[in-house]
């Protein structure tokens, strides 16, 4: 390929990327599977690596982190970063504009901006390089972050345009979108893991993590909103807000440049109900005025700059009555007390429960039934009580006290050292917890049964049709039970005993993942079925020999000796393995996962006796391959079987491009 044609492509594979992260994070749909996102990117790096001169500063391939901070190094800010006074009242900012107006006239305008919840950071550039990025901190100093930001996707490590400042700082805020933060808190809740509490927290924990590459793996977003340097370009922070996207930053698209209060509180009221409908959340609106002179001459009090204000959203907040508390069990045993509470309208929705969290929390609360509690939506997300209205106590109301023994089946609960949660260990007694299990694994993620959902799992349960992951593959002998059963027709019942059949070929990862075996998710999985091979030698493994795994540590290798300790699941396994379910990795599978075919190129012509040719397009194209749809002087090989079009063998015996068998195929992979 020319010069040229090279630069396109990876322009375009930054592109592509680019827009997948968008879709997965953000939008929570993803349109491409983590394999081919990852050999993507892995030809990305390559091409990088071939052709420096070409590459992107922000290509994601710089994006995926790996280093160790043990200690965050304390940095003096150049810039104080000060908080902005804030108001809840209307009154208050028609005051600050007479004092505005006081001091320096009628002749000025604001920028209103939203308010993002999250973290803020500071972004040095020198030379157009992202040198550091340092937290807010108590305003004067804060921890140098700068190796964790690197991995946020749309913080540029360096800048394109010749235009600007030798050296600036650029300040903004750090956070997470809704949907990634929920996709996060489900896979948290899969592995037995407490909830994080909002997107904010979430973020902040995020960002001063030890690890880079773990913090790489966590959706954060960033919107930039303020420069800052000894001689600005600009007459206006309206200005600097149009260049800085010029010059690359993420800069938030619903600024408004208003020209009096009446316009800054249109703005608020417009975003008072609006902010519920973005993908992340905001709790206020930032007013600044737009000149530079002018916010110069207005200056800055001890703590904050007198030419601006945060309005701040009041959260919605509604008092009703407490009137019992529930406990739900989960599948991995985590006991959650919900709050019952007498029907009511909040941000837009009736509310009739809310979230307790565990024993601490209604420990803080001191809850008793029949209390008048306070509810708003933590985060604008999910509905919390926030406090007791004491002054409408019951006199004898009981007070709410977490049991000590588990509400579905009486084991005496347990709650390890340093864990806020308390569990059930009865994971093969506990009804919730089974059906739970057995809902876990059939699941898209997991085995991926056709034709089963969570409710008919509930009805086979109840029924007593089945008790236990293995007796999945029992219900073809209780055809008869079934079709008396409500809603299940002959058609249906056939489609998930097929259903239940197809699954016997899913992988050794995918078994391993359905079995629920806590803090095992998905990625976990496939690192032990790739590192382990088979069931039997996973059971026996030690500790040494699981922490030596790549991403396994003593947590998750304590928690897989302790799962198979007990004979009850050693007793499921062996039942699986007898209904031929697979419990180790093929040579097929393991060929599966390399970039042995990176930069070659094929054609698949003709049948095949033991793969179909989307199989094999996807065992070339998962080892780096690229299918080609014709055959010219480009290819590489001719993977040929039965029946291939002689025009086809022609053209490639003219071209003397090699033919090869599907044989050959997985030799060349080994």
């Amino acid at each position: 390929m020319s010069n040229t044609d090279v630069k396109e492509q990876m322009d375009a594979l930054v592109r592509e990327l680019n827009q997948h992260t968008y879709n997965y994070y953000v939008l929570a749909m993803p349109t491409i599977g983590d394999y081919e996102f990852d050999q993507k990117l892995a030809e990305l790096g390559r091409l990088e690596k071939e052709y420096p001169e070409f590459m992107d500063p922000d290509s994601p391939t710089q994006k995926v982190g790996g280093d160790i901070t043990k200690t965050f190094q304390t940095v003096q800010h150049r810039w104080p970063m000060l908080s902005l006074g804030n108001t809840y009242s209307e009154q208050d900012l028609r005051d600050f504009d007479e004092r505005i107006k006081k001091a320096i006239g009628v002749g000025f305008e604001y920028v209103c901006e939203l308010k993002f919840d999250g973290l803020s950071i500071s972004l040095t550039y020198e030379n157009g390089k992202l040198l550091r990025a340092v937290t807010r901190g108590d305003g004067t100093k804060g921890d140098d972050v700068t190796t964790n930001v690197k991995t946020i996707n749309n913080i540029p490590h360096r800048l394109k345009s010749t235009e600007i400042p030798e050296n600036f700082e650029i300040r903004g805020e750090i956070f997470m979108h809704r949907a990634a933060f929920d996709r996060l808190n489900r896979e948290r809740e899969e592995l037995g893991e407490i909830p994080y509490a909002n997107p904010r927290n979430f973020a902040a924990g995020t960002v001063k993590m030890q690890d880079s590459k773990e913090v790489a793996k966590r959706p954060l977003d960033c919107f930039l909103y303020g420069l800052n340097t000894e001689r600005s370009p600009f007459k206006t922070h309206w200005e600097s807000l149009q260049q800085l996207k010029t010059w690359g930053f993420n800069i938030c698209n619903h600024n408004r440049l208003a020209s009096g209060i009446d316009d800054v509180l249109d703005f608020i009221h417009h975003w008072e109900n609006e902010r519920f409908k973005l993908s992340y959340d905001i709790d206020g609106i930032v007013i600044k005025v737009n000149n530079y002179s002018q916010q110069q001459e207005l200056g800055f009090t001890a703590k904050f700059p007198r030419w601006a204000i945060s309005y701040k959203y009041k959260a919605q907040e509604v008092e009703t009555i407490l009137e019992r508390v529930t406990y739900q069990v989960g599948r991995t045993g985590a006991v959650t007390p919900v709050a019952n509470l007498k029907p009511v309208l909040l941000a837009g929705t009736t509310v009739k429960r809310a979230t307790l969290h565990n024993a601490n929390e209604i420990e803080r609360l001191d809850l008793h039934i029949g209390d008048s509690v306070f509810v708003e939506k933590g985060g604008e997300i999910i509905p919390k009580i926030i406090n007791v209205n004491l002054d409408k106590r019951n006199a004898g109301a009981a007070k709410v006290v977490y049991p000590d023994h588990c509400p579905e089946c009486g084991t005496a609960l347990t709650r390890k050292e340093g864990e806020a949660v308390h569990y059930c260990p009865n994971d093969e007694g506990c009804p919730p917890q089974i059906v739970g299990k057995i809902q876990h694994f059939i699941s898209r993620r997991a085995m991926n049964i056709d034709g089963l959902g969570n409710e008919t799992i509930e009805t086979f349960y109840q029924k007593g049709l089945i008790r236990h992951i293995p007796d999945l593959y029992t219900l073809h002998e209780k055809a008869s039970e079934l079709i008396s059963l409500d809603r299940f027709g002959e058609r249906s019942i056939d489609n998930m005993l097929q259903g239940i059949e197809r699954s016997k070929q899913m992988p050794f990862e995918k078994v391993l993942f359905g079995l629920g075996i806590r803090y095992v998710g998905e990625t976990v999985a496939k690192k032990l079925a790739y590192g382990i091979k088979n069931i039997d030698r996973l059971i026996k493994a030690d500790f040494e020999t699981l922490n030596s795994i790549e991403e396994i540590g003593q947590r998750i290798a304590e928690s897989i000796i302790e799962y198979f300790r007990k004979p009850e699941h050693l007793t499921q396994v062996a039942k699986l393995k007898a209904y031929g379910l697979q419990f180790d990795v093929s040579e097929n599978e393991i060929a599966l996962q390399s970039d042995r075919l990176t930069g070659k190129t094929f054609v698949i012509s003709g049948v095949f006796e033991d793969h179909s040719r989307e199989e094999l397009k996807d065992i070339i194209e998962s080892n780096g391959g690229k299918i080609l749809s014709g055959i010219s002087a480009k290819l590489d090989y001719l993977l040929a079987g039965d029946n291939m079009g002689p025009s086809k063998l022609e053209k490639a015996n003219k071209l003397n491009i090699p033919l090869i068998s599907a044989d050959d195929l997985f030799k060349m992979l080994k």
